[in-house]
């Protein structure tokens, strides 16, 4: 571990640290917060940043900058979580990880001391007296469903400045979107009634409302209402088709579904939130992390961030156990007043829910990390790392995969400042070679690649990166070399100390080795680029695996084609049935005579 250069004297510390639960701030020269953090026992958790072996590298760095802790005692652990959580909040710690979204959530509010009530988006404290209804992801959401609420039971939306100077009834009321409550258009008893309905829908009754209004269409039926009862008909239709979208099997009250997802060193969290067994769609969060953090340790730390200003719901279904599950949970319970379950292996609806929300984590993550600004922002920190004269505009990574020498493809895939280039991604099936010898594989595949070039009927890159060491890179040079191949900047990716992600080393085709550091965005290029050569690579591969698997034996036979194989199959009852057929019983199919009849039953019993 490296030397302190502000000297804490950690043994003196440590000597009066108290062995109760709380939080320790660390500080730096500076007397600035750099790290927060809770502990059941203070004493035993400040140790373990003082060892003397085993330290992360982030921990590491971390140590280095302490001048001063500073603790304080809490009575219990969960009374430290949430202090822990609000100093993050407040101080936001550059080690730590960091909510940022200091966004509120939106409500529906429903003006009940009004005669006639409106509906309307809210934001903010909750001062004004009526119904709140809430929260939701966003104010997209919100929308659509007032415009729901419009469509089916057309409750005024409009302001009460605008509503009490009205003399005539608004577009609203044109085009079928309102009562006009504003000039009287309807009875206060009637729109109470409408707005029993909103209440109700919006407390997920929905199937009490539909019930009510079938009642209604009836009774105008009966009454000869004809018109009456087609505006209930059409209102119970829409109905019908909104509570099939929004319906969510199985759900009951209130529940919270957060996965997780990370890619080259960045992370999305996704909420996807049920209300009153409804959706009410999801948000993304890209916390801001000290290091390429485990999905588990950023949900760990993200969640009671995100609980401490949130609405608490009954049950929260999360992609990853958290070591601190039950503290959460007890923690979160006492907030709310009620009880709340945190659960992570689950079955059917609950295991549906959270895999919906886990590709929509990797999808909101995809798109943030290949946005426009933010690949040139990567390939900009690329040109500043290498000290290129200019930004490169076409980077190439290559990648070998294979199980145990079986199925060998190699994999390009090409970048540009615009992001992944898929139109031109490339696979090679690799062919004759030793089965397991990646650097014949990488030869052969750049060979195949690059001699293209040459002959120019390809685009050439600024970058060639080789997912591998010194080996691999001297495979690359030594076609780049046989082909004449210049001004293409060769570099091999290599894991880092401890093969962990985010600490890895570029080689550079003269032997010198850039350490890019976790928290370099040209690194979060490099990784972007070898993962997806890696994926492009490994989809290749269990594809020509299962292809090579699924071709039955009958195929690899010389004169034995598609009729015969047919026939043979139906006489058979199938391959098993060919399979455990003497050459006595294969030679009386139609077609098939007894030299042909050895040859199928040799491909089947011999070695």
């Amino acid at each position: 571990m490296p030397e302190l250069d502000n000297k804490f004297d950690a043994k003196s510390f440590l000597k009066s640290s108290s062995s109760l639960p709380g939080i320790y701030r660390m500080y730096n020269e500076k007397s600035e917060i750099i790290y927060v953090g809770k502990a059941k026992d203070l004493k035993k958790r400040l140790s373990s940043y003082f060892r003397k072996t085993g330290l992360s590298i982030k921990t590491q760095s971390l140590v280095s900058q302490i001048a001063k802790i500073e603790t304080t005692i809490t009575h219990t652990e969960g009374e430290a979580l949430l202090l822990e959580s609000n100093l993050i909040k407040e101080f936001r710690p550059r080690y730590n990880v960091l909510l940022r979204d200091d966004k509120s959530y939106p409500f529906l509010f429903l003006s009940t001391e009004d005669n006639y009530p409106m509906l309307r988006l809210h934001r903010g404290t909750k001062r004004k007296k009526g119904q709140y209804f809430g929260p939701y992801p966003n104010a997209g959401a919100v929308r659509e469903t007032l415009n729901i609420i419009q469509k089916v039971f057309k409750i005024r939306q409009c302001d009460q400045t605008y509503f009490s100077n009205r003399s005539r009834p608004c577009l609203q009321y044109q085009i079928k979107r309102c009562t006009a409550p504003c000039v009287k258009s309807i009875s206060e008893e009637d729109y109470a009634k409408d707005i029993s309905h909103v209440v109700q829908f919006l407390e997920g009754k929905s199937q009490t409302v539909v019930q009510d209004l079938v009642e209604q269409m009836e009774k105008a039926a009966i009454s000869l209402e004809y018109e009456k009862a087609a505006e209930y008909r059409d209102q119970i239709s829409y109905l019908q088709s909104v509570i099939e979208a929004q319906y969510m099997a199985g759900a009951e009250g209130d529940v919270d579904v957060v996965a997780c997802a990370t890619h080259a060193g960045l992370a999305c969290v996704e909420i996807f939130f049920i209300r009153n067994g409804q959706s009410l769609g999801t948000k993304s969060y890209f916390p801001k992390l000290p290091e390429n953090m485990k999905e588990v340790d950023i949900l760990n730390a993200f969640l009671p961030q995100y609980y401490i200003d949130n609405i608490i719901p009954s049950e929260i279904v999360l992609s990853e156990k958290l070591p601190d599950e039950q503290l959460l949970s007890n923690v979160l319970t006492e907030k709310r007043g009620r009880k709340v379950v945190i659960s992570s292996s689950v079955r059917t609806n609950r295991r549906h829910w959270l895999d919906n929300a886990q590709k929509n984590a990797e999808k909101a993550l995809m798109t943030r990390v290949n946005s426009a600004a933010g690949m040139i922002k990567r390939f900009d920190a690329l040109q500043e790392l290498l000290h290129l004269d200019h930004m490169p505009t076409r980077l190439e990574c290559f990648d070998i995969s294979h199980t145990m020498g079986e199925a060998t493809v190699a994999s390009c895939v090409v970048f540009t400042p615009e992001g992944p280039l898929k139109t031109d991604y490339r696979r090679f099936n690799i062919e004759g070679i030793e089965p397991g010898d990646d650097y014949a594989a990488m030869k052969q595949a750049l060979k195949r690649r690059y001699a293209k070039i040459r002959k120019s009927e390809g685009k050439k890159p600024d970058i060639l990166f080789i997912d591998g060491g010194k080996g691999q890179l001297s495979q690359a040079i030594e076609v780049m070399n046989h082909l004449e191949i210049e001004d293409v900047l060769l570099i091999g990716v290599a894991k880092g100390e401890g093969r962990k992600a985010g600490l890895e080393k570029l080689v550079m085709t003269d032997g010198t080795e850039v350490y890019p550091g976790e928290q370099s965005m040209a690194l979060n290029l490099i990784l972007h680029v070898r993962d997806e050569a890696h994926r492009f690579a490994i989809t290749g591969h269990r594809a020509r695996r299962q292809k090579s698997r699924t071709t039955s034996q009958l195929e690899q036979i010389p004169g034995l084609g598609a009729k015969r194989r047919q026939t043979i199959l139906k006489h058979f009852g199938g391959l098993q049935g060919v399979s455990k057929a003497g050459i006595e019983d294969l030679a009386k199919t139609p077609g098939i005579s007894k030299k042909l009849a050895q040859l199928i039953y040799d491909s089947f019993h011999t070695e």
